[in-house]
């Protein structure tokens, strides 16, 4: 793959020329690579399927990229626009680092490669039944705090749920 920068003849000029492709990059810079041959390609079980997913990322990726203003503020000063931080996020599902009780709450630190949306809390007895369940509030979001707060003095297994905006979950135990 070859860079151009400042190049007239190319300024403007995107997509297939002859057995080129030419891309326009958000830097100002400009690609040029061999335009690819995928006529003998045989897909594997795994790609089909990962092709599958992919196509609803991209479907996601449209429509959150336009109403989530966080992807647009993270795609500032970027390579990336709104639409690939969306694409991301789909792909990545958030993670629980730790799960603490302390006097009466119980505390969940989770992070995302964007943003946590929301943690549940749930409380179990012995037997797996749910003794107590709820939403857990962020705590000081405004400095990007990965900590989240349930108040319960129930006694039982603590399984937290982890979401963030792409609607990807996960789900960890203490």
């Amino acid at each position: 793959m070859a860079r151009a920068a400042n190049n007239i003849l190319l300024r403007g000029v995107s997509g297939k020329l002859g057995g080129l492709v030419i891309r326009q990059m958000r830097d100002g810079s400009i690609r040029l690579s061999a335009k690819p041959d995928f006529r003998d390609r045989q897909f594997s079980s795994a790609q089909k399927e990962h092709q599958k997913r992919f196509k609803k990322a991209a479907a996601y990726a449209r429509q959150a990229a336009q109403v989530e203003p966080i992807y647009a503020e993270l795609a500032e000063r970027t390579m990336r626009n709104a639409y690939n931080i969306a694409l991301s996020d789909w792909f990545n599902p958030p993670v629980i680092h730790r799960i603490e009780r302390r006097a009466g709450r119980i505390r969940v630190q989770a992070s995302d490669d964007v943003r946590v949306a929301t943690v549940r809390v749930q409380i179990l007895d012995e037997k797996g039944e749910v003794l107590e369940e709820g939403q857990a509030i962020h705590t000081n979001p405004e400095i990007g705090s990965e900590w989240w707060e349930y108040a319960s003095n129930a006694e039982g297994k603590i399984v937290a749920e982890a979401w963030d905006l792409a609607g990807n979950a996960t789900q960890s135990a203490l």
